[in-house]
Formats: structure tokens, C-alpha cells, sequence
């Protein structure tokens, strides 16, 4: 599937290379409001496109499609009502977003290894009826900007990891088909036990995020993984398909654009340094397998020169080799990314994931992990726990057993060496937002 990828781009810069290739931006963050990093793990604020349309999406609000089947939220919460025109012209623009999308209808913050379950979606569980994923596939699809994602080929039985960097031949942004969705938390006690005059008042504070496409892996990248993530070309008739805020219904129209990509792709091993998140450097997009790493990574700019349509690519391209040659090839770590990276054996993505840093004194930090002030330890390790890929995935079934087919998790692959499912009746993906 992808768990990591690369964004160590400006806001500006990915707004230029998009007009330039017909893809209007009509309003953009300021760069220091999008993390730019050679090494994006979930959790971190990346820059997703997309047309301009209210927070509940394309076309008018109806209370009915608005909450999936098993979701508590009552439809009297809605805040706006009847149906919105479309605008004459479309708007789009590009927006700073967490990767690992929450739903609308969560009513507080989901703890950490629910999030870490929604990174991605799978393009087969959105060809489904219903589901978890039914209101952002018709109104809220999105585009996730990226330089190109990395995965783990597994040698010698698993024991061995061995980091791959995919990008587009010819030198332009990768363009991932994503789901967007914004949420606002209730207010919540910090303990049950508590009494109302110590309740928590709802934040008026929006959360936007996001979540990226997977399909099965074209013949190019199948000895590297099973899964992909869905690839749309730059200012392509798919990208305005995709994006059009009045195909606010579900299509076979829309579900065709999510397949293998057809377009040259070049994947080539790179440093194993990428594998632990917080550590950056523009050598984690560049070929390993070089006899002089400074002379590699000349050439790499290089090309990405050659490729630049406008003299302010080739400007910023320029600026980007001259900053690596000056700091040199060194790792750094960002000093403000505090998670500890965990490997897994997983068959839905090979790339080391981010846990919770240690938890702190205060209430908001644990908040953004999704942990209450107030839980114990014990409470904590099992917060801790669940977001551990290592170990054996929850089994996962649908509460109506559909005979002579099999169910299929929307963010799961199910493929080969997966974890046996069993018949014990588990709670459905959407339920771990209900909390």
C-alpha cells in the first residue's frame, strides 16, 4: 500500500509546477504550514489539492448520505441545510492536511491505532455500497501531491528490509487519487468518573484529513508489493474527473480511474536511513547503488532540471542541488518529530511505522494521540499497543455475512500470509470512530 512518501517540496513551488500544467490553484498555504520532508510519515500535515467546496462536500448536504449505515450521529447535528448550488466556475486549491483521515461523524479525538488504520483506502472496498469510505468517495475525493513514495522489498524470509524509492520518469510531482474528510470533536469528559463541572467544552477548531488510494501493483512494481497507490497524470482529463465537484454520486465512471499505472515509473533502491521516521535528507530519493554519492546526486538534479517546464522550477530545482551540496549528504533528524518508528510483518505495507512518542505531563500532547489526561498505565501501554503494527492485526468482518463471498476489509488487503481471520464477530472500522 504506501505508509511513507516524499514531500520535500514548498507549497509555492508545487503550486507553480501545477499551473504550468493546467491545474489552477486558486489558494495555497504558506509553506511553513505543509511539513517538507524527503521522508512524510502518517500522522504529518502534507499538501492535498482539490476543488473548493464546503466541508461536507460536492453538491447539496443530505442528511441521509451524510451518515452511513451504523453511524450513531443523529441527523439533527447537521449544521447547514438543503441543498447548495454549484458554482458557475470551479474553484480549486491546495490545502495543508494530517494523513490518516478521521470521518466527519467522530465525535472525539480516535485514538492513535485507529487513525493508523485509515492512511489508506482500498479502490475494491470503494466499488462496495455503503461502508466507511461512502460519503468522501461521492463529494469529498481529493489529490495527495507527493515526489514519489517509497516500500520495503522483504529478502531472506522477511528478515531483511531493504528501502525503494518509486518517481515518475519524467521528473514531474506524483499525483495520489485521496479522500478528504474535515471533523469537529464534541466536548468529552477527561474521565468518566468525573462530574460535569469539570466537562470539556467542544472545539470550534476544524481537522482536515485526508487518506490515499491503493490498487493492485502494475507488472513494473509487483516484485516490490502487491499494492500501489493510484497514480493520476498532471492536468490529465482523469486529475478533472476525479475533482469534479458535480459527479457527487458514486460512477463506474469514477471507479475506472482507479487502476495500476500504465505511465513510466523508476524504482531503484535507496538508504536504509528512511526507514526511521524523523530522519530527512535529499539523498533518500537518490539511487544507493552509486560509485560517488555528490556526483549521483548532481546528475539526479540535473534531470529534474531538464524536465522543469518554467524558469521558476528551474530556479527553486537549483536552489534545492545548491542546498544539498552545501550541507553535504548528512542525515538529520527533526527535532520536533518525537515518535519512535516500528517495524512490522504485515503483508499490507512494508514501511516501518511511527508509535506514540512517550506520553507527556500535559493534556493537550496526549489529546493529539487520542489519550485521555487521566488514563493509567496500564491504560497507556494498551494505547501504545494498538498502534503497533507488529502485532497480529484485529480480525475484522462485516456484521452481515454475505453467502458465497468473502468479506473484505476497506483499508486491509486480505492478500497472502495476512493474519487468519476468525469468526469471533469484531467491530466494524467505522466503530473505532464512534467512540
Amino acid at each position: 500500500m504506501c505508509g511513507r512518501y516524499a514531500l520535500g517540496i514548498r507549497a509555492s513551488f508545487v503550486r507553480h509546477q501545477f499551473q504550468e500544467h493546467d491545474m489552477p490553484v486558486d489558494d495555497a498555504p504558506e509553506d511553513d504550514d505543509v511539513r517538507q520532508t524527503y521522508n512524510f510519515a502518517p500522522g504529518s500535515h502534507g499538501l492535498v489539492y482539490r476543488a473548493d467546496v464546503p466541508d461536507w462536500g460536492a453538491g447539496g448536504r443530505s442528511r441521509a448520505s451524510q451518515h452511513p449505515a451504523g453511524d450513531p450521529t443523529s441527523a439533527d447535528q447537521d449544521e447547514h441545510e438543503g441543498d447548495v448550488e454549484d458554482p458557475k466556475e470551479t474553484r480549486y486549491k491546495l490545502q495543508a492536511m494530517k494523513w490518516g483521515l478521521v470521518p466527519f461523524w467522530t465525535k472525539r479525538s480516535p485514538d492513535y491505532g485507529s487513525v493508523m488504520r485509515t492512511i489508506n483506502a482500498r479502490d475494491d472496498s470503494l466499488a462496495q455500497s455503503g461502508g466507511m469510505w461512502n460519503t468522501m468517495k461521492q463529494k469529498k475525493r481529493c489529490i495527495v501531491v507527493a515526489q514519489g513514495f517509497y516500500e520495503w522489498l522483504k529478502k531472506n524470509g522477511g528478515k531483511e528490509k531493504i528501502p525503494h524509492f518509486t518517481k515518475r520518469k519524467d521528473g514531474q510531482l506524483m499525483c495520489f487519487a485521496g479522500l478528504w474528510d474535515c471533523v469537529q470533536y464534541e466536548g468529552m469528559l477527561l474521565n468518566p468518573s468525573q462530574s460535569l463541572a469539570n466537562h470539556v467544552q467542544g472545539s470550534d477548531e476544524k481537522h482536515y484529513t485526508y487518506t490515499i488510494i491503493t490498487t493492485d501493483s502494475n507488472q513494473q512494481l509487483s516484485f516490490l508489493h502487491d499494492r500501489m497507490p493510484v497514480i493520476l497524470d498532471n492536468g490529465s482529463e482523469s486529475i478533472r474527473t476525479w475533482l469534479e465537484p458535480k459527479l457527487s454520486e458514486w460512477s463506474k465512471e469514477l471507479q475506472s480511474l482507479l487502476k495500476p499505472y500504465d505511465g513510466e515509473l523508476e524504482c531503484y533502491p535507496v538508504s536504509k536511513e528512511v526507514g526511521k521516521v524523523g530522519n530527512n535528507s535529499p539523498t533518500f530519493i537518490v539511487p544507493v547503488a552509486s560509485t560517488e554519492n555528490k556526483s549521483n546526486i548532481a546528475n539526479f538534479f540535473s534531470n529534474a532540471n531538464k524536465a522543469a517546464a518554467g524558469k521558476e522550477e528551474k530556479k527553486e530545482i537549483k536552489a534545492e542541488e545548491s542546498e544539498v551540496f552545501q550541507k553535504g549528504v548528512k542525515v538529520e533528524h527533526d527535532q520536533l518529530e518525537k515518535r519512535k518508528t516500528v517495524e512490522h510483518s504485515s503483508t499490507e505495507d512494508n514501511a516501518p511505522l511511527p508509535i506514540p512518542s512517550p506520553l507527556s505531563p500535559t493534556i493537550g500532547s496526549k489529546r493529539a494521540h487520542g489519550i485521555d489526561a487521566n488514563e493509567d498505565e496500564g491504560s497507556r501501554a494498551k494505547a501504545v499497543k494498538v498502534a503497533d503494527p507488529s502485532a497480529p492485526a484485529a480480525p475484522t468482518t462485516s456484521p452481515e455475512k454475505r453467502t458465497g463471498r468473502n468479506s473484505r476489509s476497506s483499508t486491509s488487503n486480505g492478500t497472502r500470509g495476512s493474519p487468519a481471520k476468525s469468526g469471533d464477530g469484531s467491530q466494524r472500522i467505522t466503530n473505532f470512530f464512534n467512540k
